[in-house]
């Protein structure tokens, strides 16, 4: 069967969302990159709505014909958010969020620059079984090609909820029974293997440094670092605490 090329209408919107305003017109996003693609079409295809690629990227994935459009390698260089790609690009519709808030704790994110960093969370979040992944308005955007190909389309299967800012998303949190409050502190706080209750319909927090009346009423926890090494970055610190939150729900189990 021939692949024809993207429409007009598609290539427009292609190219739209690379940016944020486009994203948020259509509520789509891109996903680029032969195994974040396979990940999305294997747990999510329902949402997605096309893929765009060359004849080496379309080799790679098993999805419907109907939705496959071919493009030459110069052309779909033009549209690639990447240096190197791959080949393959699956335009998805961005999930809403469910109503209730789901699991023992909710994961915030405070100002957290970086695409990468989001990305590499919301896949340690995936894997630790944990749904509610918050953000503050000054985080980046987790639609961003970059953050989606990092996440491998994790995101897709999380409650992303974001919040103008920290105190109004811990406010919200606590209306919902999430009332405990800890903020990940490099500087010092109790031991994140020790803290009791830290997952105990709590909020945990990775990011900016947390100020403001509902944040100060909140214990700072720190990773210990044997090694005396200042820090680790965010998404390290995130995928340690999530980690810990498994470790303790093995224990639980066990018990």
């Amino acid at each position: 069967m021939d692949i024809p090329p993207p429409s007009k209408k598609e290539t427009a919107l292609l190219r739209s969302l690379a940016t944020r305003q486009g994203r948020r017109k259509s509520t789509c996003c891109r996903c680029e990159g032969l195994r974040a693609v396979r990940e999305l079409l294997e747990f999510f295809p329902e949402r997605v709505h096309f893929c765009v690629g060359t004849e080496r990227g379309l080799a790679g994935i098993n999805f419907d014909s109907r939705k496959l459009r071919l493009l030459p390698e110069h052309l779909f260089g033009e549209i690639s958010g990447t240096v190197s790609p791959q080949g393959v690009i699956a335009v998805a519709e961005v999930p809403e969020c469910t109503a209730n808030v789901e699991g023992n704790f909710i994961f915030a994110l405070d100002c957290i620059g970086d695409p990468g960093n989001f990305g590499t969370i919301a896949r340690s979040c995936r894997a630790a079984g944990v749904k509610e992944l918050w953000y503050s308005a000054g985080t980046v955007d987790p639609w961003s090609d970059k953050a989606v190909r990092s996440g491998m389309g994790a995101q897709f299967g999380l409650n992303l909820r974001q919040f103008p800012t920290l105190d109004e998303l811990l406010a919200h949190a606590s209306r919902c029974g999430y009332g405990k409050f800890f903020y990940a502190d490099p500087h010092g706080g109790e031991s994140c293997f020790e803290a009791p209750a830290l997952f105990d319909r709590s909020v945990v927090i990775i990011g900016g440094e947390p100020s403001g009346s509902h944040v100060e009423q909140a214990r700072s926890i720190n990773i210990p670092m044997p090694g005396n090494y200042e820090s680790i970055n965010a998404a390290q610190a995130a995928t340690v605490l999530l980690f810990e939150y498994v470790r303790r729900q093995s224990m639980n189990k066990k018990r």
